[in-house]
């Protein structure tokens, strides 16, 4: 019996639901209004009326209502004519059968007696009046008004339950989302490959949470923010979910661009808001993704971007940060992938003490990499992930995890059990340069040209000493190109003036194909053309590799160029880049077609290749062009 009464105790009883109210007194109001059984009377002129029941001897009485109407009663032993039969069954016994709309009471009075001139005194009917209070008519226009009161109330109960982003009266209030301890993320520092010194100051933090003795005890305070700058697809949020997971604090995480609002002063409100809640359960962590979004510069040469509302929000995320306020217990984590545009009051030290720069992974990382994505995957046993992480560089983590993930679903399409290392260099080619497109309709006039262009990269490229070997060429059509060469390219992280060149050389060696084999050219050297041109831009203007401008670099990595509107050079030195630029592309284009001319026999063979095959490999490529040459080693000392 007690098990019993504690069950009732815990029901809690529904709460009066404001809907059923609502839907009664609509219906209530709805039938009220289409049932008036006024309604149904039927309407008639005073022409009928006279012709057809007036002069017959039919009417027993009328009664004129507020001056508007008159209701029509038939006699009761006359009801029973044919020609009232509709009328009779439309309407209650104690209705009238018929009204009419009259203009005026003494316009409808002169017509009436008009009509009864040669009646008998007994015979007349006289005319009755009657006022009455029509609230239905009367309040006829609350029904498109209650409907709409109605819909209101629903749409703001919906806003209320989250069902629209938030209460009305909560625009004010965060939207982050906490991560306590029992709902951590699933994500651990196991799971982040690479990264190995970020983890390390990441890690830092969150030791420094489990164990604040360890540092106190020798006067060291935790850091207040923690800023992750990087390309995109490094790792960025990858280590701030890791955080979530290792960390045994409350989590909070929230997107910049949901600071702000259309309404004016939303943004300063949530973040008020969000640290109040961070400080009410200190010590926690912060996460603000993309903070660039709120976070960009306020400089007054960027005062034509300028925005109040994020302004006023970016000020209300500086005072909290470090400003009068005690804010102990709180650090921030942020991250973005456009530090150059950030506040310098945001980025010094007391907001953000650490900036922890993800670089894309290196080889021995990517490999890591591959190892972490490949194990939810079947493989087989040819699957080489030194291979493949040589075949990748430059690809950032989110890279690899989309090589893989495209790998298992062309396996999947092939119905294959288990996926091979042609499933993976599918997937690479796949992403580099696009779907293949095999079924594109290419005449065979512009297939001969594709193929000699290709075939004049391949040559061009294998015998120019500081290009990247050659794997691979192709003539099938992938994404917007219509034909493509495959580098094994080296990881440098600086590049020689002759490595320049050579780059730019093999990068012409298409159109000079074209021209030396045709003696035409073509306006599939775009892509070639746009490269070249920019790498050589890049080393007269930012890298001073010319010998006429000098060591000299108008490369901005502050960004205030940005914002003028001229170059920050004169007009004579900006003749000077591009004569210079114009000397050096024009030199490495003659430079190519007198390679592709001495070897012509060879750029001919591999284009008959790839016009029968539309693939050559590395093999087919050492069987026509011989072995190529080892590279030199550039010699720092002696």
């Amino acid at each position: 019996m007690t098990a019993n009464k504690n069950n009732t105790k815990d029901k809690k009883p529904k709460p009066f639901n404001p809907y059923w109210l609502y839907g009664f007194l609509l219906s209530l109001f709805i039938i009220t209004f289409f049932l008036n059984p006024i309604s149904n009377t039927k309407e008639i002129s005073m022409l009928q009326f006279e012709q057809n029941m007036l002069s017959q001897g039919d009417v027993e009485k009328i009664i004129v209502v507020n001056k508007e109407t008159a209701e029509i009663y038939i006699k009761p032993n006359r009801l029973t004519d044919e020609k009232y039969k509709d009328a009779v069954k439309n309407i209650a016994e104690t209705s009238p059968q018929y009204i009419i709309k009259i203009g005026s009471v003494e316009s409808f009075e002169n017509k009436l007696e008009k009509a009864q001139e040669h009646f008998a005194p007994n015979e007349k009917v006289g005319v009755q009046y009657e006022d009455r209070f029509n609230w239905i008519n009367s309040f006829s226009w609350l029904l498109p008004l209650l409907i709409i009161v109605i819909f209101w109330l629903f749409m703001l109960r919906r806003m209320g339950t989250g069902g629209m982003g938030g209460s009305m009266m909560n625009f004010g209030k965060s939207t982050a989302k906490l991560a306590n301890i029992d709902t951590k993320s699933k994500v651990t520092f196991e799971d982040v490959a690479g990264l190995k010194e970020a983890k390390v100051e990441i890690m830092e933090l969150v030791d420094f949470l489990k164990n604040p003795e360890e540092y106190t005890k020798l006067g060291a305070k935790i850091p207040k923010g923690i800023l992750l700058t990087g390309p995109p697809g490094t790792g960025k949020t990858l280590l701030a979910k890791a955080v979530a997971g290792e960390a045994q604090v409350p989590f909070y995480s929230m997107s910049g661009s949901e600071f702000v609002e259309m309404f004016v002063g939303v943004g300063a409100s949530r973040v008020r808001d969000l640290f109040k809640q961070a400080k009410a359960k200190a010590p926690s962590i912060i996460f603000i993704d993309e903070i660039d979004a709120v976070g960009r510069s306020r400089d007054q040469a960027k005062s034509f971007q300028s925005n109040d509302e994020r302004e006023n929000t970016l000020n209300q995320l500086l005072a909290e940060l470090d400003g009068f306020g005690v804010n102990t217990g709180v650090i921030v984590l942020a991250a973005t992938n456009r530090v150059d545009i950030l506040d310098k009051a945001l980025l010094r030290a007391g907001r953000f003490d650490r900036h922890i720069y993800l670089e894309l992974p290196t080889k021995t990382e990517r490999k890591e990499i591959f190892n972490v994505h490949l194990k939810p995957i079947k493989i087989d046993k040819t699957v080489d992930v030194e291979l493949l992480a040589s075949l990748t560089p430059g690809f950032s983590g989110a890279d690899i995890a989309n090589i893989c993930n495209e790998a298992a679903l062309l396996a999947a399409r092939k119905k294959k059990k288990v996926v091979s290392q042609i499933d993976f260099t599918q997937a690479r080619d796949r992403v580099v340069g696009g779907l293949e497109r095999s079924s594109k309709i290419i005449s065979p006039k512009e297939k001969i040209i594709v193929a000699h262009h290709e075939a004049g990269h391949a040559v061009a490229s294998w015998h120019l000493e500081h290009v990247d070997s050659l794997v691979k060429v192709s003539i099938i059509p992938r994404g917007k190109s219509l034909g493509a060469a495959w580098y094994l390219p080296v990881e440098r992280q600086i590049i020689t003036k002759s490595q320049f060149m050579d780059q730019i050389c093999a990068l012409l060696g298409g159109r000079a194909a074209e021209e030396i084999i045709f003696d035409e050219i073509s306006s599939g050297a775009l892509d070639d053309l746009e490269k070249v041109t920019k790498q050589a831009y890049n080393m007269v203007a930012y890298y001073g590799m010319d010998e006429n401008i000098g060591p000299l670099s108008f490369y901005d990595s502050s960004g205030q160029y940005q914002s003028m509107l001229g170059k920050p050079y004169s007009e004579e030195m900006g003749k000077l880049i591009d004569k210079e630029v114009h000397n050096l592309i024009t030199t490495q284009y003659e430079r190519a077609k007198n390679i592709l001319t001495k070897h012509k026999d060879e750029l001919e063979k591999l284009a008959q290749l790839l016009l029968d095959k539309e693939i050559a490999d590395k093999e087919d490529l050492e069987h026509i062009l011989g072995k190529r040459k080892a590279k030199k080693l550039l010699k720092l000392e002696k």
